[in-house]
Formats: C-alpha cells, sequence, structure tokens
C-alpha cells in the first residue's frame, strides 16, 4: 500500500512539472499580451510611421527586436488618460531581451518599410508569435 501510495504521490509531482509552462513561454505570452493592449492605446493618425521588420531571417532576429523597441518608443496615446498605461506597457516591453547571436545582418532597422504605428504592432505581435 505504501508503494502504490509513493508511486502516486511521485506520478503527480512529475506530471505537474511536465505540465508548467516554461518561463520564456510565460514572458512571450506577456509581451503578446501587453502589445494586443498597446493596439487600443495608440494614436494611429497623424502620427510617425514607423519602420516595421516583416519576416526577418533566423540571423536577424536580434535587430528586427531591437527595431520594434525603438520604435516602440515613438508610440502616442490616443488621449492623455492612456499616457500612464501606455507608460507601463512600454516598459513590460523594454524589459524584454533576446540573446545576440554575434553574427552581423546585413539589414538594419531604416530599410524595413515605415508603416502605421497599429501595422507596427501587428507586426511586432506576429515576429512574438
Amino acid at each position: 500500500m505504501k508503494r502504490m501510495i509513493i508511486f502516486c504521490m511521485l506520478f503527480f509531482s512529475s506530471s505537474m512539472v511536465l505540465t508548467a509552462a516554461s518561463p520564456r513561454t510565460v514572458k512571450y505570452k506577456q509581451i503578446l499580451k501587453t502589445i494586443t493592449q498597446l493596439k487600443t492605446m495608440v494614436k494611429d493618425k497623424d502620427v510617425e510611421l514607423l519602420h516595421t521588420p516583416e519576416n526577418p531571417v533566423e540571423g536577424c532576429l536580434y535587430t528586427a527586436v531591437t527595431c520594434f523597441k525603438k520604435g516602440i518608443q515613438k508610440l502616442q496615446p490616443v488621449s492623455s488618460q492612456e499616457n500612464t498605461m501606455l507608460n507601463k506597457a512600454i516598459r513590460v516591453v523594454n524589459k524584454f531581451t533576446y540573446g545576440d547571436p554575434g553574427k552581423q545582418c546585413e539589414s538594419t532597422c531604416e530599410s524595413y518599410k515605415k508603416k502605421t504605428p497599429k501595422e507596427f504592432l501587428m507586426g511586432f505581435a506576429n515576429l512574438m508569435q
């Protein structure tokens, strides 16, 4: 009987460990949720267009993330009430880091097309997925 109880406890605890999400997955989901929230907070008209990386190649992911982090700083809130929420969301995104592979990427932020803030955020969300 003791063996059966120990086996059940071991099985239960190991299954819980396997189903727990990795910290990286949780962080990506948090960033994606924040980007979704930003879409409703930002102005889309009469604003500066932002360089939007699309489909970056494997070696250029670090550059793409850097471009998005720089572009996020230029977003403007729809209203003054959204300003504090926007700043908080920007801080969450700025904490996101992506390891530099050490390879030199040929494309720069300026080489990507400029798009509206909402299209910019859609591109960032696609990258995070």
